[in-house]
């Protein structure tokens, strides 16, 4: 019975580790669009330097969960638990990287007056910031119908990030001078996409967690 317990107890520090790691990567983009939008070029360093810290944390939980699975041998919904989080971790730090690139280009526009105010890149932000929170919440409540929405939240990016870029094709089209920033904002969208589309895998792991079945949520 005490075993038991101990297995429990550490699967739950998981939880909260992934939870914590989570956080990390939802201020991790927050702070870099900020950054951008701001121009705000310490902000940016400061992502940057604090990536390490969630490289530091991905690789506590995945040896964590190796342990638990080598130590404790679960079984059925414990291991898919166990699984779905060494799954999620990954792509939690490859949100992190992202908002690490877009952190970088705040440095290359540095101080160049903006082409134009950003609005639509920080919404998007705010969008995909919400997502990851939201599949975070599935993965700890294990609710399917959440992780489903998380989806339908998806395809409102891609139309961010296709306005986005209509947009800005049509300033470097008026403007030759404003390609190289251009490109850079484009790069910051797709970045947000991509954050997206890995927020959507967080949903589809928690619904293989709960169901035991690999489901695609974006075709």
């Amino acid at each position: 019975m005490e075993v038991r317990q101990s297995f429990h107890d550490e699967l739950n520090q998981l939880v909260i580790d992934l939870l914590i790691m989570g956080d990390m990567v939802e201020q991790s983009i927050k702070k870099s669009v900020t950054a951008l939008k701001n121009q705000d070029i310490e902000l940016a360093q400061q992502v940057i330097e604090e990536e390490h810290n969630i490289d530091e944390m991905e690789l506590k939980i995945e040896d964590n969960c190796l342990k638990l699975i080598a130590m404790q041998q679960p079984m059925a919904k414990d291991l898919r638990k166990i699984a779905t989080v060494l799954k999620i971790i990954t792509d939690l730090e490859r949100i992190a990287d992202h908002a690490n690139d877009i952190a970088r280009v705040c440095i290359r526009i540095g101080f160049d007056p903006l082409i134009k105010p950003l609005v639509d890149i920080p919404r998007m932000a705010e969008k995909v910031q919400a997502m990851v929170k939201k599949a975070l919440d599935a993965f700890v409540n294990e609710n399917v119908e959440l992780a489903h929405e998380v989806c339908t939240d998806d395809d409102e990016i891609d139309s961010l990030h296709d306005q986005i870029f209509r947009e800005l094709l049509t300033y470097m089209l008026e403007n030759p001078k404003n390609i190289s920033q251009a490109t850079q904002l484009l790069f910051v969208s797709s970045y947000l996409e991509r954050i997206g589309d890995h927020a959507t895998n967080l949903g589809e792991w928690l619904i293989y967690m709960v169901t035991g079945v690999r489901k695609e949520l974006n075709d």
